[in-house]
């Protein structure tokens, strides 16, 4: 992997963190050159609090219920992340709109479970995005990480990588092969991002050469 500085992340999280526990293991590993800062939890019950916790990562708990509209509440998640220094802040199973100040505008990364522009916007995560996919009867499903804009699922696209809808999938059979490419997706997007490879040209991502 080419060498570049490491990457400082912030991670937004609502539930079980297991795409925390990917960026938790590939920071491990070495294939992703990042260090993360700061986790934030929408939810004090979110098992993704356990997992940072284990290793020191300091966890923020900011409630959505607490605030009147997503704006303050959007704000005050800035504000805990500015007292950290944060390149890039990554959206880890975050279940809320989250409205970026113009000082983070391309700086705030999604994954999520589907292929964009399909069975995403307010209501489509998780086991719903699964769910939806096989009642339609689609053949392929996948990932899509993306920038993240002021609208459910619809900053411009970055990578989207795709499996096979099978015959007699279930909603958790078919999390599972996705979840694996999500794998993937998330750590080539955050790397291509660290190398400055990344050009956003109005709707579109341009993936620049080495």
């Amino acid at each position: 992997m080419p060498a570049f500085n490491t990457l400082n992340l912030a991670v937004l999280i609502s539930g079980s963190g297991t795409t925390l526990q990917n960026l938790i293991d590939k920071i491990d590993d070495k294939t992703l050159n990042a260090r993360i800062q700061i986790v934030i939890s929408s939810s004090p019950d979110a098992y993704g609090i356990k997992r940072a916790k284990q290793i020191n990562i300091p966890v923020a708990i900011i409630q959505h219920k607490d605030y009147n509209n997503s704006e303050i509440f959007s704000n005050t998640i800035i504000k805990k992340i500015g007292k950290y220094p944060v390149d890039l802040i990554i959206l880890a199973g975050f279940l809320h709109l989250f409205k970026i100040p113009d000082k983070y505008a391309g700086r705030v990364m999604n994954i999520h479970p589907g292929l964009i522009p399909a069975f995403c916007g307010k209501g489509y995560y998780g086991h719903h995005v699964h769910k939806a996919v096989i009642e339609s009867g689609v053949k392929v499903s996948g990932c899509t990480v993306h920038f993240v804009d002021n609208e459910y699922d619809c900053g411009p696209i970055i990578i989207q990588r795709v499996v096979q809808v099978h015959e007699g999938d279930s909603p958790d059979t078919l999390a599972q092969r996705v979840f694996k490419e999500e794998c993937i997706a998330y750590t080539e997007a955050i790397n291509l991002f660290a190398e400055g490879r990344l050009k956003i040209e109005g709707r579109k991502v341009r993936i620049l050469n080495q």
